[in-house]
């Protein structure tokens, strides 16, 4: 169903298109636009000049601040039109200049943001991107097509990930960094071609991971840096010897099928 809400609050110099679905109490500031195949959730805010097309769903009580574009066609000269979408999760906070595409036909058709993300001024999230859910992207931080986010990822300001790169769960990037591979759940990964350094320490003391669950991970780290055989060679003798959950979902990560390498620890 399209139309909007009688809740809603619409600046008299906004365009919403026909078709549109515009929710319970959300607020659509000065010269936004809403394009016709958008629906936007309850409470959701739109500051002004804001673009929102193609499309696109935005959760509940996302805010998206001014001059973001969300919803455009792909960056791929690939793309020849078909209908594609970008689904946009709840509680976003997605703030100036930020970019988000919709999907393309060879990448699934869907880009998928989660739920609690928080995307600073300037950052980009290409087509048929996977982001988890409390991700944050730090200004002007590039997620290219094709790449899988877990949850609670950091990346730091001015850095890129190269396409098709996976980056698991609760792993940080630093500053100014391009990551070219694969990084593992927990990793650190810092310095300007994307070193893995080291695992998230402040982001696990940070969520209440137990003291022995770290002491688990600091082992499995050493043993994939330094063990006998290949890297997979490691991590398939680590599933088989580890009892910590944490430790297990790194292994999963790395035996999964990626279209990318590792970055392997330094």
């Amino acid at each position: 169903m399209s139309g909007i809400d009688p809740s809603a609050t619409v600046h008299p110099s906004a365009v919403v298109e026909a078709g549109a679905t515009v929710g319970p109490e959300c607020h659509i500031g000065p010269f936004s636009i809403v394009g016709p195949d958008v629906t936007l959730g309850h409470g959701v805010v739109l500051k002004s000049h804001v673009v929102v097309t193609g499309w696109t769903e935005i959760g509940d009580e996302t805010v998206i601040f001014p001059f973001a574009s969300i919803g455009e066609i792909p960056q791929d000269l690939k793309f020849a039109g078909e209908r594609t979408r970008l689904i946009v999760g709840k509680r976003n906070r997605i703030r100036e200049y930020v970019t988000m595409n919709t999907g393309t036909e060879g990448g699934g058709g869907v880009t998928r943001v989660g739920d609690d993300g928080l995307f600073m001024a300037g950052c980009h999230v290409a087509h048929d991107a996977q982001i988890g859910n409390k991700v944050i992207l730090v200004n002007n931080a590039a997620v290219a097509g094709h790449c899988v986010l877990g949850d609670e990822v950091i990346v730091g300001g001015q850095s890129g990930i190269h396409q098709w790169v996976r980056i698991g769960r609760g792993a940080i990037i630093g500053a100014v960094t391009m990551v070219t591979n694969d990084v593992m759940p927990y990793g650190l990964v810092q310095a300007p071609r994307g070193e893995l350094d080291g695992l998230n320490l402040v982001g696990l003391k940070r969520r209440g991971v137990s003291r022995s669950d770290i002491t688990a991970l600091r082992a499995a780290f050493q043993m994939l840096a330094q063990g006998e055989g290949t890297f997979m060679d490691r991590a398939q003798r680590l599933g088989d010897e580890t009892d910590s959950v944490y430790v297990k979902e790194i292994v999963a990560f790395i035996l999964a099928e990626s279209d990318r390498s590792f970055l392997t620890p330094s």
